[in-house]
């Protein structure tokens, strides 16, 4: 990538708020790494697919047992009719291979682990006023540091069901179909910080509802090809509670094609769990812009123009002969 690829890339991350927190970006907006999700759509007619491959290793204390898994992360996500609606397709399909010493027993695992699929919509969005956008010409300070109005997130709701596919060991007794639904938030801290908060209500309708709950912070390095991302989520229900922290990088590799890599672990025994995962993300771009006429912007949409001013010019063209006034 040269240097005039590198600059037009700064000017979209850290000089263009607007362009960043839009439903539709230049540049792939993709959820990984991390299980914290956008509180942003992809875009009206964007299809993209989110993969990671993943091996995980836990041990028991409680059934002492030792377990390698291996495995893959899936996302497709469509930004379906308007720039605020998404529809999304996720889970994660696992092999756990799982030892029991002390009773020379082994066994293999395989099925879905996470398999849902949901609408996600932007309910508010707060850089959509395009006063709020505006640069500071003359502050360096007030465009690149915290503000207190930055805390004020873009919102959306989320809701969407899980399946469970054949006789899934991992959920078992649990019905075929169960409901999910939550919110999630974004708000960018400064033009190289963003935080995002999730929170939903899961496996609605069967013995074991969960609630889960993620933060996570992203930074942008000056290379803005490169950021890292720390995320932290909690995992509270009758039969798994957990906390689990997270870390790692994701690197731009076009406009399309986002490589990225993380690693985490979590603070339980029953299972303890340390695991890696190497992902991409990789968009289809069937967004058009739709223009907006002018009679039909509101003042401030594209400068200062309002519905009459144009038959304000015609007027004064007419009073001046019809000529060009320079």
């Amino acid at each position: 990538m040269d240097i005039s690829m590198i600059k037009k890339l700064l000017f979209l991350f850290v000089l263009i708020p607007t362009f960043t927190f839009a439903q539709y970006t230049d540049v792939i907006n993709s959820n990984r790494p991390g299980r914290a999700a956008s509180a942003y759509a992809v875009g009206k007619n964007v299809v993209q697919a989110e993969i990671g491959m993943l091996y995980e290793q836990q041990d028991n204390a409680d059934l002492n047992s030792d377990s390698n898994i291996f495995g893959a992360d899936y996302a497709f996500r469509y930004g379906l009719l308007f720039e605020e609606l998404e529809v999304i397709v996720e889970g994660s399909f696992i092999t756990q291979n799982i030892t029991y010493p002390d009773l020379g027993i082994e066994g293999t695992l395989t099925n879905f682990s996470r398999n849902r699929a949901g609408l996600k919509y932007l309910v508010f969005d707060p850089y959509k006023n395009p006063e709020r956008n505006k640069p500071n010409l003359y502050s360096w300070r007030a465009n690149n540091l915290f503000q207190w109005k930055n805390l004020i997130p873009a919102v959306s709701v989320y809701g969407g069901a899980n399946f469970v596919v054949g006789d899934n060991p991992f959920y078992p007794g649990e019905p075929t179909v169960s409901y999910r639904g939550g919110i999630q938030t974004q708000s960018r801290l400064s033009p190289r910080f963003v935080l995002i908060s999730n929170i939903a209500y899961d496996r609605i309708t069967t013995d074991f509802p969960e609630w889960r709950y993620a933060l996570s912070v992203t930074h942008a390095f000056r290379d803005p090809r490169w950021s890292v991302f720390f995320e932290g989520q909690g995992i509270s229900g009758d039969r798994y509670s957990d906390i689990i922290l997270r870390t790692g990088v994701a690197r731009l590799i076009n406009p399309n094609f986002q490589a990225d890599f993380h690693l985490g672990s979590n603070f339980q025994s029953d299972p303890s769990r340390i695991f890696v995962v190497l992902g991409f993300s990789y968009r289809l771009d069937f967004h058009k812009d739709e223009l907006i006429p002018i009679n039909e912007q509101q003042s401030g949409m594209n400068g200062k123009i309002k519905k009459n001013s144009n038959k304000k010019s015609k007027r004064r063209n007419k009073k001046n002969g019809g000529g060009i006034d320079f």
